[in-house]
């Protein structure tokens, strides 16, 4: 599910403080690109937690809330189903076959298998992330 909040953006001492009135949540950001990007996450979070116990993710109430002179009203859009698959640690169980050889040596020397194969298919796929 994709959809669009409007945040509002506070001027602090450093950054900006984060504001998405719709789910009555807050963050903050170093500067407005950061900022944006927390909002975005922090909606991100929120959604799927709320899926996750059974309810349902509220639309916005309006594109226009009401604001301070010094502040800034943007929008931040997310996909929730995005959000929860780059997000998401849950293990998956995977069978492979390796020579008998290379089993024993690698028993002998402690290797753990699903960390090896891990750090094997990031550098493979070049994804540094998780």
């Amino acid at each position: 599910m994709k959809n669009v909040y409007p945040v509002i953006l506070t001027p602090a001492d450093v950054g900006y403080i984060v504001s998405i009135p719709d789910l009555n949540i807050n963050t903050e950001g170093t500067d407005i690109a950061n900022a944006i990007e927390m909002a975005r996450d922090a909606i991100g979070l929120w959604g799927i937690c709320e899926e996750d116990v059974g309810r349902a993710i509220p639309s916005p109430a309006t594109f226009n809330p009401t604001c301070e002179d010094n502040e800034i009203v943007t929008l931040v859009d997310i996909d929730f189903l995005a959000y929860r698959r780059a997000n998401e640690n849950k293990t998956v169980r995977k069978n492979l076959t390796i020579p008998s050889w290379l089993n024993d040596l690698a028993e002998k020397a402690g290797v753990n298998f699903s960390q090896i194969l891990q750090e094997g298919l990031k550098e493979h796929l070049g994804v540094e992330k998780h």
